[in-house]
């Protein structure tokens, strides 16, 4: 793990009026809530946390609430919030909650992934994290590794020494921290001192399943686990598919190494396919019902069939990067002596987030995105390409230029 990838203690956020709402929204509402995500988006969390205590819809425009069907939908929703809101924490009690490495960040956040804003309505309230490791950082250059929790011998070997080709090369691997083929992901990121971020459904300090406690320990001292849901609350069967789309949403792409005809990870798989993100998946036995899954979403979905690493970062790595300078963890190799690129050599976008950077201080992801007139995909690729090539470095408030 690279130093720019950890975060010092007065890098976390404090939680403000806002960041505190959010916070006490993921103990009102289950993730995923299109009610509560469609006020998300209008109004701020502090005037939707009131609305809730008070028993009133919030202030609504054009777009959410504007029928009777759909102030009907809020109604309903805004009476099931209510019914958590006796075992409400206090604010107090939820800064309190911030211990043991464990903060909260939401949408706007430095650290905050903009993959995760493409799910619209759907997407996180806020995030609970455990961990030293800069979750937006690592999610510039990440993959999503799921599969069967009945994995198989063949499954297991194939999952570790895949992930820990990725993790040798810099890159970060997320996974469900479920026994099988997710705990081979992490476990392969893991030897290789590599950063692996486990995505639970349960609070981050609620070690699911049990046998993991040490596995999840081990994460959060080289990478993170993360949750939607606040601390101390419990899994539960539809939370585990609820948590899929995010898995999905935080990476460049998505692997199947096992997975039935029924396994939870095509829906992880389904997820990313709907995103438009690469989705690829690792051949079996033709004889193995366990790798039924992965042969169906490459025979059906489209998904590509990869072995090896080397097919995974072709699949996942922007134009031009070159698979020498990639295996090496270097930045691209643009001049004839090999070396990092100049400023000159630099492609068209990269050179315009570049010049998007303030010559003084600290811009976040959306103002640099905005200011060199690129999407969000396009910044994080170029930010990605800067930083590895030494011209920008992560900090608190965002990307700053890196002094020579």
């Amino acid at each position: 793990m690279t130093s720019d990838q950890r975060l010092t203690p007065d890098q976390r956020l404090s939680l403000d009026e806002q960041h505190l709402a959010r916070a006490a929204l993921t103990y009102l509402a289950e993730p995923g809530d299109p009610a509560l995500g469609a006020l998300l988006e209008i109004c701020e969390p502090a005037e939707v946390l009131a609305a809730i205590k008070a028993n009133m819809l919030p202030g609504i425009g054009p777009g959410c609430g504007d029928s009777l069907a759909s102030r009907r939908a809020l109604v309903r929703a805004l009476a099931c919030w209510r019914i958590r809101l006796p075992e409400l924490p206090s604010d107090e009690d939820i800064m309190a909650a911030c211990r043991d490495s464990i903060r909260l960040i939401g949408p706007g956040d430095p650290e905050w992934p903009a993959g995760l804003d493409e799910l619209g309505p759907a997407r996180p309230y806020a995030l609970w994290l455990r961990g030293q490791a800069d979750l937006g950082l690592a999610c510039l250059r990440s993959v999503s590794m799921v599969g069967s929790r009945a994995a198989t011998g063949y499954g297991t070997h194939v999952t570790r020494e895949i992930a820990a080709d990725l993790g040798e090369r810099g890159w970060a691997i997320v996974s469900g921290g479920a026994y099988g083929i997710d705990a081979a992901a992490h476990r392969g990121a893991l030897v290789t001192g590599a950063i692996t971020i486990a995505v639970l459904a349960c609070g981050v300090d609620y070690p699911y399943p049990a046998g993991h406690a040490g596995l999840f320990a081990e994460i959060a001292g080289q990478g993170l686990v993360m949750s939607e849901w606040p601390p101390d609350r419990h899994p539960a069967r539809l939370r585990f598919l609820t948590r899929n789309r995010t898995i999905a949403a935080l990476t460049g792409g998505t692997v199947v190494v096992e997975a039935g005809e029924r396994s939870g990870a095509l829906n992880t798989a389904r997820h990313a396919a709907q995103l438009g993100r690469p989705l690829m998946a690792v051949p079996g036995p033709v004889t193995s019902s366990q790798s039924a899954g992965c042969h169906r979403i490459i025979r059906e979905w489209g998904a590509t069939c990869v072995t090896r690493a080397d097919d995974i970062i072709e699949m996942l790595s922007p134009l031009g990067l070159t698979d020498a300078s990639d295996a090496a963890g270097a930045p691209p190799s643009c001049g004839p002596g090999g070396g990092a690129p100049s400023r000159d050599e630099l492609d068209h976008d990269s050179a315009r987030v570049l010049d998007a950077l303030p010559a003084r201080g600290a811009a976040g992801t959306s103002t640099i995105a905005a200011e060199a007139g690129v999407d969000l995909d396009t910044v994080l690729r170029c930010l990605g390409l800067l930083a590895g090539s030494g011209f920008i470095e992560r900090c608190d408030r965002g990307w700053r230029l890196r002094k020579p």
